[in-house]
């Protein structure tokens, strides 16, 4: 269907014919997926070549009868036996009239449920109304069932206004007239009215003391043979072009119904509620803690950037060097970033874990402690053994080392030989523990150091039956610390002299200009390995959370996706039918 002229795409009568019963067979096989909304099906209109259906939707007492008996031309004992009884019609009741049918229906505003049920039924299988009023004019509640049957039934350009007993004594016509008017609202406009005195019409006929012309007078006064004008041209398109418009809106109110069959109580809306008070409470974990992984990340960029602008600033422009005391003091800086980021990440879950415990109990399981264990690239500084002299190493090389290791508080240079090992081996960090913990037993700076509280060892030289495996996350992570600062400062110790070169403040800008750019491209690498690995362990945890509440949220989550998978076929048809109503109504206005 197209967008452009409601002409183009309504042009084609038979597109039309074929548009509508493509629908009506998508919304059964919809209705038919699920037994909540299977028993509408049997509601569906199908193919129908019968004669048009004109109802007459009225409050009791209006007319309705008196006017169909009008139409007919019906003789006197007929008029009696139709109109006589009150009130007479209590299902809708049909009547042949010049190739349509006349469908008298009940009495609205009987107080009569039962008939204002079977009205509601008549108006849904009418292709068009008379919607009859009287000259005392239409109160709230009427209004209101008119302006229904205008608007969301879908009859403005099906319908005409029917004001009745307009010959009474003391009615002026055209106040009458414009007060219909101002009840119909937008719809005055479009919607023909038509004053008119049935009685008179069938007095006319019937009362052999009038004159002829009398009997004229009264015709033309009653305002029948307007009324008979109108129909005509409402049913003049004839039933192929007619009826499916009228199917079109039916649908639309059937699916209407599905949507109500849809609306949850009880021990199924308690358990919709449920699961979905545990998936936004899990949800609202999980944004507060990649909120914190974002907000974290981005400072240890920024730490990392305003480490390289300190580098670069400092090198020295008698030799093009970075000055120890420098390289030493970016060093700390890069891991105690490292060491914040963790400690504020690893809060944030906690916190997340806090508040889920809160809600749901002690059922919910603890996440694992995280571990830095980024894909770091290797240190370029080399591990040091005990017999090694320090004067085999460059003095700024010495001065990273030494600033990672009193930044990852290690009293050792065996320290380095674990370094790369651990953060390599992090899927294996139990195999590496017996190592570590023969280290730590032996040495007690390392005791010292990664077992400040004593919780790993004993503090006799022996470890505690669990301790190994902590002691491996705790080195794991150290030396992931460690190795990231390693990894930043690596440009800084491949720096040569330039004090030689003729260009000396040239190359000492381009190494600034180098260092800055390199400092900047860790920064973006650091803060996305850092999102990355956060948000698999986030995920991680999440997903274990998920699994120890799903006796909470099991029945609730397969009614809701049931419920939201039905829902949204019944909308997406729903959004189909209305745009080909619509492009329709603009058609016939």
């Amino acid at each position: 269907m197209t967008d452009g002229n409601p002409a183009d795409a309504l042009g084609s009568v038979e597109g039309l014919k074929a548009l509508v019963p493509a629908l009506i067979a998508r919304a059964e096989s919809a209705l038919n997926a699920h037994p909540r909304t299977r028993g509408l099906t049997a509601s569906l209109p199908h193919a129908d070549t019968s004669p048009l259906r004109i109802a007459l939707l009225g409050p009791y007492s209006a007319g309705k009868s008196m006017l169909i008996a009008a139409l007919l031309q019906l003789p006197p004992a007929d008029v009696d036996e139709l109109v006589d009884a009150a009130p007479k019609t209590h299902e809708p009741t049909p009547y042949p009239w010049n190739d349509v049918t006349l469908v008298d229906l009940p009495g609205t505003l009987s107080g009569n449920d039962d008939h204002s049920g079977a009205a509601r039924r008549g108006v849904r299988s009418a292709d068009a109304l008379m919607i009859v009023t009287t000259s005392e004019l239409p109160g709230e509640a009427e209004t209101r069932a008119i302006l229904q049957a205008l608007d969301s039934d879908g009859f403005a350009d099906r319908s005409v206004v029917v004001v009745n007993k307009m010959n009474a004594e003391n009615s002026d016509r055209d106040v009458i007239l414009e007060e219909i008017r101002k009840r119909l609202g937008p719809f005055a406009d479009r919607v023909p009215i038509v004053p008119t005195d049935a009685r008179d019409y069938v007095d006319a006929a019937n009362d052999p003391d009038l004159t002829i012309a009398q009997r004229e007078l009264l015709v033309v006064e009653s305002g029948v043979d307007a009324l008979t004008a109108e129909l005509r041209r409402i049913i003049a398109p004839g039933v192929s072009v007619v009826r499916p418009r009228a199917q079109a809106f039916e649908l639309l109110r059937i699916l209407a119904d599905a949507e109500q069959k849809w609306v949850l109580d009880g021990e199924e809306l308690g358990a919709a509620e449920t699961a979905k008070e545990v998936k936004e409470s899990i949800s609202r974990a999980k944004e507060g803690v990649l909120s914190a992984l974002e907000r974290e990340s981005e400072v240890v960029a920024s730490k990392i950037k305003t480490a390289g602008g300190k580098a670069a600033a400092g090198i020295s422009e008698k030799d093009g060097i970075v000055p120890v005391d420098v390289a030493r003091a970016v060093s700390e800086e890069l891991v105690r970033a490292s060491s914040e980021f963790d400690a504020n990440f690893s809060s944030s879950v906690r916190t997340a874990f806090d508040a889920l415990v809160a809600e749901y109990g002690t059922g919910v399981p603890e996440p694992e402690d995280w571990v830095n264990d980024l894909d770091s690239p290797e240190p370029t500084i080399d591990a040091s053994s005990d017999d090694e002299s320090p004067d085999d190493e460059s003095p700024l090389a010495r001065a990273v080392r030494e600033a990672a290791e009193k930044a990852a508080k290690a009293g050792a240079k065996k320290m380095h030989e674990w370094i790369g090992k651990v953060a390599a081996d992090g899927s294996k960090q139990g195999s590496t523990a017996s190592d570590i913990a023969n280290w730590l037993n032996k040495h007690q700076v390392g005791q010292k150091v990664l077992d400040a509280s004593g919780k790993i060892t004993n503090g006799v030289g022996k470890f505690k039956p669990w301790g190994k495996g902590k002691a491996a996350n705790k080195v794991a992570s150290t030396a992931g610390k460690v190795q990231m600062a390693l990894a930043v400062m690596g440009p800084l110790m491949d720096l040569t002299s330039v004090a030689q070169d003729q260009g000396k403040w040239m190359a000492i800008n381009k190494h600034r200009k180098m260092i800055r750019d390199h400092f900047d491209k860790e920064a973006h690498r650091q803060q996305t390995s850092l999102t990355d690995a956060g948000g698999r362990h986030l995920n991680e945890w999440i997903a274990e959370v998920e699994q120890s509440l799903s006796g909470l949220t099991k029945q609730g989550a397969e009614i809701s996706a049931a419920r939201e998978t039905a829902l949204e076929e019944i909308k997406n048809l729903r959004d189909e039918v209305e745009k080909l109503v619509g492009l329709t109504s603009r058609r016939w206005t």
